[in-house]
C-alpha cells in the first residue's frame, strides 16, 4: 500500500502513470531475482486432439509458490504457446509472441509473474511431439 501510495505522490497523482512506474520497478525487482536458485516447481502437459502433445519443465524457488495458482496458470499457458507453436529451443520460446496477448513475450509474462510472486522463475526445458512428425 505503501509503495502505491508513494508511486502515486511522485507522479502528482496520475493513476495511469504510477502503475506504469510499479510496473517498471516490479520488473526491475524481477531481473535482480534472476540469480537466484530455482530447483523447486512443475512439469505440465498438455494435449491438443490427440495430435500434439506438450511437456514442459518450469522451476521456482520454493514449493510454496510452485503451488500457487499464478504459477500453476503460467504452466499452463506455456504448455498452451509451445503446442501452438514451432519453437525448438527455451530462448526461442522467450522470445515468442504471447498467444493470448501478441503485445507480449513469453519473457515479459514470466516477468510479470516473477514480480508478482517474489521467486525467480525458469522455463527449463520442453518438448513437443506431433503425431506422425
Amino acid at each position: 500500500m505503501t509503495d502505491a501510495k508513494q508511486a502515486l505522490v511522485e507522479v502528482g497523482g496520475d493513476f495511469n502513470k504510477a502503475f506504469a512506474a510499479m510496473k517498471k520497478k516490479g520488473l526491475a525487482k524481477a531481473a535482480k531475482r534472476g540469480e537466484r536458485q530455482a530447483s523447486a516447481g512443475l512439469v505440465g502437459t498438455y494435449s491438443h486432439d490427440g495430435r500434439i502433445g506438450v511437456v514442459v519443465e518450469i522451476n521456482c524457488e520454493t514449493d510454496f509458490v510452485a503451488k500457487t495458482d499464478e504459477f500453476k496458470e503460467l504452466v499452463k499457458d506455456v504448455c498452451l504457446q509451445v503446442a501452438a507453436t514451432d519453437v525448438e529451443k527455451v530462448d526461442q520460446l522467450l522470445k515468442s509472441e504471447f498467444i493470448k496477448d501478441p503485445s507480449k513475450t513469453i519473457d515479459d509474462v514470466v516477468k510479470e509473474v516473477i514480480a508478482k510472486l517474489g521467486e525467480n522463475i525458469i522455463i527449463r526445458r520442453f518438448h513437443r511431439l506431433v503425431l506422425g512428425a
